[in-house]
């Protein structure tokens, strides 16, 4: 028996260059664990890596509801930026966060958990080229491969995929 067995994860990628590593780790550590891991997209089309991976969204970003999950993981990349300030990417991340379930994003992707208003005042860190955006919006910058403030779980990039891979994993086996 996995320590996650029942529990559900959201994980949404870009369409296009989303970064392959942070999303292939953090999926294979939660699903080893007994974890249901489902893609949302921006777009049901199978979607590239920036790496060359192919995944097959299993939902529209529009379909996706947070209270069907126990956490959710935006997975970030260059194609990241399409979610920066997408009102739906941010009203989800806004809905796990306030319903006390573990929020994340890794790369560029914690720039969208920043623009729906979720890291003002906690501890996050961000891929080097968007520290600017955190901190505008009020984040106490972390140099940290990965920051965990309450729930809210970030990472600075692909060599910290699987350090936030197994932070995703303790803060979920930890709630009930």
């Amino acid at each position: 028996m996995g320590r996650l067995n029942g529990k559900k994860v959201l994980v949404i990628i870009a369409k296009k260059d989303f970064r392959d590593e942070e999303y292939a780790k953090p999926r294979e550590i939660l699903e080893r664990e007994g974890a249901k891991v489902t893609v949302a997209c921006s777009s049901l089309a199978e979607s590239t890596g920036m790496l060359g991976m192919k995944v097959k969204p299993d939902l529209l970003l529009s379909q996706a509801k947070s209270a069907d999950y126990d956490a959710v993981v935006y997975v970030g990349g260059m194609g990241s930026t399409e979610y920066w300030e997408d009102p739906t990417a941010q009203r989800l991340a806004r809905e796990f966060a306030g319903a006390g379930k573990v929020t994340s994003a890794i790369c560029l992707a914690p720039v969208t958990l920043a623009n729906a208003g979720l890291l003002a005042g906690k501890s996050a860190t961000v891929w080097e080229s968007a520290r600017a955006q955190l901190q505008a919006k009020g984040a106490k910058l972390s140099t940290t491969g990965v920051a965990k403030d309450g729930l809210i779980i970030t990472a600075d990039g692909p060599p910290s995929a699987e350090a936030f891979g197994k932070a995703l994993l303790e803060a979920l086996a930890a709630q009930k």
